[in-house]
């Protein structure tokens, strides 16, 4: 006993690393392995890292030019309030940019919240993204700071913005994380084409009204709000500083740092809640009834809708638009951008009333490839056509879908245009000759539909036609775009001469004009749709289905 005593190995315990080192080296081997994937990831890195770092260095070039004026302030601050709204937004549009954003995959480690959250927000610092935004807020610091105040309020303001950014988005990500690793999470992503399209007609918008105003003196009085909100606050503590303001200055220093404790108050409820509460694939079968009693029945939409086959073709199209994401972000896309132009360019004094038919165009290219966007699922509608008459009435029935949001919003546009340049006395012209080339579309779009299918892969965000069927979809949508402006010819022809010989009176007669000429040109482009697609119906199924 007493060798066995002697010999035994000595059990000294050894250092155990911190929870924060550990995420630390977790982050740096995940960036490292996720560049060793592919040549392509490697470059497609190091080129965003070339550019992000000569983007935040012009940005703090021109913060040193900014220094000693008196719009530095204003800029600095909306910079950072800018910053601030980019770290929330983007975790929901690009859940799938960072791994470490799903803290799901920490659910089964026996780790306790406070020291994860503390661990998680130091890793988070390291990557490109907080390097570029150290960079830009260290810039706006640099344009406001002025003496020692200033400097000791910059040294305290750059850190605790740049942590609040991150705390700020990982807590949002957090409180989402359900919604990010699911299918709306997914829709979420491809409608972020259409918050950057939003975004630049906003920045279009805000910069041709501050060349107008000469100056940056509009945006002074949203400076000042935003200067109290963190983490923008930090960045008006260090102005405040330098301009003698120090009760000010540790005011909104404190303000920020409270919605630091807070954020990370927020992010560790999240997490908390996400390890211990069940998530729709883990709750039992006895919830199960439940769920079947409410998708159960037709629901509103299918009491609303008539009935037989057009309902259910309606029915089926509408929801579509509702559930798959890529018909749901062309729908939203198109709204949305049919609404912004007209009114914007009305708002900026350069648009007229007929700027609303960019509604009915982006409204009415919906129609074209009706079936693509059925995909492989097409060949079930296949089953149901075996007549020109079922094609005519599968196709009506598409079209009275499309016509159910299109009709609606058309007039609504129409209005809105017109009440912002108060230009009433040509709302009746506008609207029929919006109406008229809406009617345009869809009839060409039906036969688009016939004549020209191609496929939509479902594999991709950002393709929307397969290889080799490019030309196909050219064809589709700029041949019909080119018919649909011919076949308007005769309400544009009698506007234009109704205006030319001084007959403004009967121009109200255009508006049940471009109404029956619109439903006529629906009627002609089913009826002559309808036999080519019972005609054509396998070297549909068969383009459709590709990819």
């Amino acid at each position: 006993m007493s060798t066995t005593t002697a010999t035994a190995p000595s059990t000294a315990a050894s250092p155990v690393p911190s929870l924060t080192s550990t995420f630390v080296r977790l982050k740096l081997s995940l960036l490292k392995n996720g560049l060793r994937q592919s040549g392509g990831r490697t470059a497609a890195y190091i080129v965003s890292i070339v550019f992000g770092v000569l983007f935040a260095a012009g940005m703090v070039l021109a913060s040193v030019l900014l220094r000693g004026s008196s719009s530095a302030g204003t800029i600095a601050v909306l910079l950072t309030g800018t910053l601030a709204l980019a770290w929330t937004f983007m975790p929901l549009f690009v859940p799938s940019g960072d791994e470490t954003l799903d803290p799901s995959r920490l659910v089964m480690l026996p780790l306790r919240p406070r020291p994860l959250v503390r661990a998680l927000l130091v890793a988070s610092l390291v990557g490109v993204g907080p390097a570029i935004t150290l960079l830009l807020v260290f810039g706006s610091a640099l344009s406001v700071a002025r003496g020692a105040a200033g400097v000791v309020a910059a040294v305290l303001a750059v850190p605790l913005v740049t942590a609040v950014c991150v705390a700020l988005s990982r807590a949002v990500a957090a409180a989402n994380v359900r919604l990010l690793t699911s299918r709306k999470g997914r829709d979420l992503a491809l409608l972020s084409g259409l918050v950057i399209a939003v975004g630049m007609q906003v920045v279009n918008f805000g910069a041709q009204r501050l060349g107008q105003a000469g100056g940056m003196g509009p945006l002074e009085p949203v400076a000042a709000v935003v200067g109290w909100l963190p983490p923008a606050a930090a960045i008006g503590a260090v102005d405040a500083a330098s301009n003698g303001d120090h009760v000010v200055a540790a005011a909104r220093l404190l303000l920020t740092a409270a919605a630091l404790a807070g954020l990370v108050h927020w992010w560790q409820r999240s997490l908390v809640r996400l390890m211990v509460e069940p998530d729709g694939s883990t709750i039992g079968a006895s919830s199960g009834s439940d769920v079947r009693k409410k998708s159960g029945g037709t629901g509103l939409l299918g009491r609303i809708l008539p009935g037989g086959r057009t309902g259910a073709v309606m029915e089926r199209s509408l929801r579509y638009i509702w559930r798959d994401p890529k018909t749901k972000a062309a729908w939203v896309t198109s709204l949305a951008m049919g609404l912004i132009v007209p009114l914007f360019n009305a708002l900026q004094g350069v648009g007229t009333i007929y700027w609303a038919c960019f509604a009915s165009g982006m409204l009415g290219v919906q129609m074209y490839n009706q079936f693509g966007q059925d995909t492989s699922a097409f060949w079930m509608v296949a089953q149901t056509i075996s007549t020109k008459d079922d094609a005519y009435a599968e196709l009506r029935a598409r079209a009275l879908a499309l016509l159910t949001i299109t009709l609606p919003f058309t007039a609504l546009v129409t209005v809105a245009t017109a009440a912002v340049l108060g230009d009433w006395s040509a709302l009746p012209e506008a609207l029929g000759l919006a109406l008229g080339l809406l009617g345009a579309l869809v009839g060409s779009g039906a036969v688009a539909s016939a004549v020209f299918p191609y496929s939509i892969p479902q594999d991709s965000g950002y393709k929307n036609v397969v290889p080799g069927q490019g030309g196909l979809a050219w064809m589709s949508i700029l041949g019909g775009m080119f018919g649909s402006a011919l076949l308007c010819s005769p309400l544009i022809g009698a506007t234009v001469y109704l205006h030319l010989s001084d007959q403004e009176s009967a121009l109200w007669l255009l508006l049940p004009a471009g109404v029956l000429y619109g439903a006529l040109l629906v009627w002609a482009g089913l009826k002559v749709a309808a036999p080519r697609t019972a005609r054509r119906l396998p070297e549909i199924l068969a383009a459709v289905s590709k990819g």
